[in-house]
Order: structure tokens, then C-alpha cells, then sequence
């Protein structure tokens, strides 16, 4: 023989929740039966909450419990007029379906409730709206409906999932735009289920619930339906006239109104069958009977990580079946994400077991948290970086999240420089170093400056890999100090000394470069122990004598500045690197004693090219010759050359290199 126990057997989330409620309120009057098992509803009494058939047996003053099923506004109203305490414990369950007729109600939609007319869930559901409302159970209540342009539909949280889908299908007929919502009780759908394939395995099935229980008699039928062999009962005391054979096997389920005690004494009474079986097929029963009822009893403590069900979701919970005498419920607060549905499976940590109101508290958060800090604690023994977002300034510095755990950055350690406006980290991504962590505190202190320094050290450690003697590189003028430039050439500065700035004497760099300008600059040396850089800005640029032929041409008239006299002739700078003589014959018209009677130094002055020597480095320049051009093209200058005053004495004039 072999004992085969649904795991959705017995009571369901609403119900246990119902019960534990009038248990805390004792004493108390509960309207109508708190749940349809008599049982129950005595051992109620013995505590003190009674149960009330009608509004009319309800003393003013009382303290009056809602149960499970829920009822109409009218009901609350009556309540609410004798002045009476009011303990709501519908299922959550139900209290959707009236959120729903109540807002149909708003609308001035029409209400279909799919389910038994008469029973109290369904009539609390019609007590909930003033608009047109309906209970259908039949095709034919279906056909008597009248013709409806909208409806809202809802089912009886009971309701078998079949039948609802065949009765929305029938409304089409009597509804154009039925809004159809499959308000079935999660746990009772999983529940049907369960009954079905368990039936279909067992040669006998038990179903064990309250005679006047929606919910059981449904059961009854789907097992029915399958197993030939099915008995609806109450107690353990109904299994003494029930044939079981010693090669059954027995499958025990139990309707939502069913409490766990009885559910256990008819799983331990099997062990007293005696009808056809030895006493080793007896001990494997009993065994197998203890399984069963271990199954009904699962331990948890606070702390531990189970995984459960979604079974309901509300505006501020999620209920999750986990397989415990109780439900848990995870707070919206709790969850670390609010895309979770009914159906889904969650991992979850218990918090509390006993919440004061008879639930188990759980949490998604402190799973994932506590997984983020094993892999930050992780990441800190690696040596590696965390990603946050901040998310507050302090006094002091910054609060940031890394995977949902508060961290401080020290105001110092928020930037390579000095931060004069924390706030406007707040939102920036940012990768950080932990510079401190306190397990038991669950403490974090980090560093972005320290993530900063490291990636320049990175950054010039590539740099410094890639610089190449003799290649040139772009640059921006950082610094200029009396001995050269300070190039910075992609992270790094490199020195262009004065000597390297031209090919041209040069006083100070700024008569050549300027902060902030670009140029090219040629890598001369590297010394990276040292990280010192040679640079030429110079090598860059063509050298003067090489292009002098080109750019200077016999005949051409160009400015220079005097940079230099000697006794023979004075040296013009053409450009940097670039000076040419005007010998002292070619200095005036006239013939001077010295060049200082005709030019001084520092002065600039027009010359016309007489010759290039690009290979001895020389070029002859006069300022003579363009006086001489100057005066014939004036207006006084319609006479010879040879009548110009002092000519022949400058003709006359010693010429010496």
C-alpha cells in the first residue's frame, strides 16, 4: 500500500490568514462561518468568536470580523452604523475582484461574476458595485443575460479553469466587448491541477473538506471524473467504511478550508487499516504515512534561503508559497525587482517566521545584497575596481551605490583635484577602488582619485611604450621657462630647449611659441627610468639655407632687422637662422666713413637680394640699390644715375669680408 499526499493540500493563503485573524481577535463575532468546515469554526467558538448568520444578530459595539469570502458595501455600511469594530480579513484574492466591480461601478459598466450565486464570495462581489450586476454558472444563465455592449467579467476565486474559459466563450453572444480577467485563485488552480494527475495515479482518492466547502466539493468532482474510487469526507472518523485493498495506491488532497490537524489524522489513521494488509505492507504504510505528514511540516528558520511560488500580488506584497504551514509575504520594498508575476518562482531569505500576524517575512533584497557583497569582498581581495553610481552628497564627501550597498568616497578622494561642488557627482556613473571595508558593519569606503591615477599611470605607461626617437608627434605648449618649452605630447611633457625652439638665435621661447599652441615637435631622446623627453621643434621645419635660393631669388627686394655691425658691413636677419651682409659700400648712396652713420642695430630695413651662396652659406644684400630704385621711380627722378651726388665716391669704397 502506498500513500501518495498533494502538496497543495489544506489551507490556502486567504483562509489560514482568515483564521489566524479571528484567533487574535478573540473575542470576537465573525459574519457568516469564517471558512465552511465545522471543525474549525468550533474550536473558534471555544476561544470566544462566535459566528453571526445575519447582520441582525450583531450587537452594537462588537468587534466583527470579515471573513475570507469577503462582503458587499451594504455590509459595511450596517457595520460601520452600529458602531461596530471592523477586522477585514477577506483574502487578498477576493479583495482584487472588488476593486474591480468597484471601479466597473465607476465606469457604469455592467459586472459578470462567473461563479455560484449563492455563494458568499459571489455575493459579496455583486454587494460591490451599483451597476448592473450578474452571476452565471450555466449556458443557460448565459442565454438570460441581456444584450450588453461592455462588461467586466470576473471569476469565483474557486472556479475550475475550464469551465471559466467555456462560459467567457458562450458570453461572446450576449457581450460584444466582454473585459475578460481570470480572477481564479492561483493556489486553487494549481491545486485542480495537482488533483488531476494524483487521481489518475491512485486507485482510491480522499478528499477531505467541509461538506458545505465550494472549494472541496469542486475538488470531489475533478477526482471523480478520473478515479472511479473517490470519497469526500470530513474526519478521519469516515475512513473506517472505505474498501482499500494492500496494492492500492492511496491519494490523499485537501479543499482550502481543510485546517493541517485533520489532514494529519486521517494520513495517521491509515496506519490503522487493517483490511487486507500484512503487517510488513502495514509498516510500509506507516512509513510512508510519516513521510507524507513530514511533507506537511516544512522547518525554516530566520536567515535561511528557500525558494517559493508567487502565489498573489497586491499594491504593497507579494505572497509566496513556500511550501510552509504559513505563507510568506515579501514586502514591495523587499523585492529586487518589480517585474515579478504570479506563477514565478523567487528565490527568497526569511526574515521572520512569525511576523505578529501569523505570516512569514521575506526578503528578495537581502539575497541579492548579500550576494553583491560577497562579490565586492571578492573584487577587494582581487584588486579589483567596483562600479557605483553616486547617489548623495555628504558632509565630508559622497554616498554612492554599488550594487544596492551604501559607500562613502571622501571628498579627497573623489578627484585628482580639488572638488569645490560635491553634488554634481551625484548621478555620474564612476569606477572605484575600495580603499576600506568593514564586513561587519557592511562598511564601504572608496576612491575614484585612486581609479583616476591609475588609469594616467596606464595611460603614460602605453605612452612611454610607443614614443619613438626620432618620429614626430603633435603637442600643446603646457609651460614656458627661460631654457625652453614644456610640450605635452598625449599625456606626457617633453622639454624643446631653447636651443631646439629655431634655427635662429632665440632670447626666450615665448619669441617663438606661446601656452595653449599646437606644433609638431620631433622626438630627439627618451629616458624613461628618468621620464624625461628631449624634444626639437626646430627639426620640424625645413632649415633656412636649404630653401634660402628659393625663397630668396637674385633681384627680389625683402625687409630684415640689423642684428649685428661689423666694420665691414652690417648682417640682416631675413628670417630666423637666415642673415645676409650689405657691405658697407652698399649701405648709402653716398660714401660713409662707418656703417653706424647709415644703419644701427635693430633697425629694420629693405634690401635687395645680389647674390646666394646656399653651399658657403652667404648672401650679399644692398640697401643702396634700393634707394637707387626708389629714386628713379619718383617724380624727380628724370636725370642719370650718373648725376646722383656722391656716387663715385661710393663706388670708390673699400670692400673687405
Amino acid at each position: 500500500m502506498r500513500v501518495v499526499l498533494a502538496k497543495h493540500a489544506g489551507f490556502c493563503f486567504g483562509v489560514r490568514r482568515a483564521v489566524e485573524t479571528a484567533q487574535r481577535s478573540a473575542p470576537a463575532v465573525t459574519l457568516g462561518p469564517i471558512i465552511h468546515n465545522p471543525q474549525v469554526v468550533a474550536q473558534l467558538e471555544r476561544i470566544g468568536v462566535k459566528s453571526a448568520n445575519a447582520l441582525g444578530e450583531i450587537v452594537p459595539g462588537a468587534r466583527v470580523v470579515i471573513r475570507s469570502h469577503g462582503v458587499g458595501e451594504a455590509a459595511y455600511r450596517a457595520l460601520r452604523n452600529l458602531d461596530c469594530e471592523i477586522v477585514d480579513a477577506t483574502c487578498p484574492f477576493v479583495q482584487r475582484i472588488h476593486d474591480m466591480a468597484r471601479q466597473a461601478c465607476r465606469e457604469n459598466t455592467p459586472l459578470i461574476v462567473i461563479g455560484e450565486a449563492e455563494h458568499p464570495e459571489v455575493q459579496g462581489i455583486l454587494g460591490s458595485t451599483q451597476a448592473p450586476a450578474f452571476a452565471v454558472m450555466t449556458p443557460e444563465d448565459i442565454e438570460a443575460l441581456p444584450g450588453m455592449d461592455r462588461a467586466v467579467v470576473v471569476a469565483q476565486t474557486t472556479m475550475v479553469k475550464e469551465r471559466f474559459d467555456a462560459l467567457c466563450a458562450l458570453l461572446t453572444r450576449r457581450v460584444r466587448r466582454p473585459e475578460i480577467h481570470a480572477t481564479i485563485c492561483t493556489a486553487t488552480r494549481d491545486r485542480q491541477r495537482e488533483v488531476a494527475d494524483l487521481a489518475a495515479e491512485a486507485d482510491v482518492m480522499l478528499v477531505i473538506g467541509g461538506r458545505e466547502s465550494s472549494n472541496s466539493r469542486k475538488l470531489y468532482k475533478l477526482a471523480s471524473d478520473i478515479c472511479r474510487r473517490t470519497y469526500f469526507i470530513e474526519t478521519a472518523a469516515e475512513l473506517d467504511g472505505i474498501p482499500i485493498g494492500p496494492s492500492d495506491t492511496i491519494g490523499i488532497t485537501a479543499g482550502a478550508s481543510t485546517p493541517d490537524c485533520i489532514i494529519k489524522e486521517v494520513v495517521a489513521r491509515m496506519n490503522d487499516i487493517e483490511k487486507k494488509v500484512t503487517p510488513e505492507e502495514n509498516q510500509e504504510l506507516e512509513v510512508m504515512s510519516e513521510e507524507a505528514i513530514d511533507k506537511t511540516i516544512v522547518q525554516i528558520r530566520p536567515g535561511q534561503t528557500i525558494t517559493g511560488k508567487v502565489e498573489m500580488i497586491t499594491d504593497d506584497e507579494v505572497c509566496v508559497n513556500i511550501g510552509y504551514k504559513s505563507d510568506g509575504i515579501v514586502k514591495k520594498s523587499e523585492l529586487s525587482s518589480t517585474d515579478v508575476k504570479e506563477g514565478d518562482e523567487i528565490e527568497v531569505e526569511v526574515v521572520k517566521v512569525n511576523d505578529g500576524e501569523g505570516n512569514v517575512l521575506l526578503s528578495q533584497k537581502n539575497i541579492i545584497n548579500r550576494k553583491a557583497w560577497e562579490e565586492i569582498c571578492a573584487k577587494q581581495e582581487a584588486g579589483e575596481f567596483i562600479e557605483g553610481i553616486g547617489k548623495e552628497a555628504v558632509k565630508g564627501g559622497l554616498l554612492a551605490d554599488v550594487s544596492g550597498i551604501r559607500t562613502f568616497i571622501p571628498a579627497s578622494q573623489l578627484s585628482l583635484r580639488y572638488v569645490e561642488k560635491i553634488d554634481e557627482f551625484v548621478g555620474q556613473p564612476m569606477t572605484l577602488k575600495i580603499i576600506e571595508i568593514d564586513s561587519a558593519k557592511k562598511r564601504i569606503v572608496a576612491s575614484r582619485k585612486a581609479v583616476l591615477m591609475a588609469e594616467e599611470a596606464e595611460k603614460k605607461k602605453k605612452i612611454w611604450e610607443n614614443l619613438e626617437v626620432g618620429s614626430i608627434v603633435k603637442g600643446v605648449v603646457r609651460r614656458l621657462a627661460d631654457f625652453g618649452a614644456f610640450v605635452d605630447i598625449g599625456g606626457v611633457d617633453g622639454l624643446v630647449h631653447v636651443t631646439d625652439l629655431s634655427w635662429g638665435r632665440v632670447k626666450h621661447p615665448s619669441d617663438v611659441v606661446s601656452v595653449g599652441q599646437e606644433i609638431d615637435v620631433k622626438i630627439l631622446n627618451v629616458d624613461p627610468e628618468r621620464e624625461r623627453i628631449s624634444l626639437s621643434y626646430k627639426q620640424t621645419q625645413p632649415r633656412p639655407w636649404t630653401v634660402a635660393g628659393e625663397k630668396y631669388p637674385v633681384g627680389s627686394v625683402v625687409e630684415g632687422k640689423v642684428v649685428r655691425i661689423t666694420t665691414f658691413g652690417a648682417f640682416v636677419e631675413l628670417e630666423p637662422g637666415l642673415d645676409g651682409l650689405v657691405h658697407i659700400s652698399q649701405c648709402a648712396l653716398t660714401r660713409i666713413a662707418k656703417v653706424e652713420d647709415a644703419v644701427n642695430v635693430g633697425d629694420i630695413v629693405r634690401v635687395k637680394v645680389l647674390d646666394v651662396n646656399t653651399e658657403a652659406k652667404r648672401i650679399s644684400l644692398s640697401i643702396r640699390e634700393v634707394l637707387e630704385d626708389e629714386a628713379l621711380a619718383s617724380d624727380e627722378g628724370e636725370y642719370d644715375i650718373d648725376d646722383i651726388p656722391g656716387k663715385e665716391y661710393a663706388e670708390e669704397a673699400p670692400v673687405e669680408e
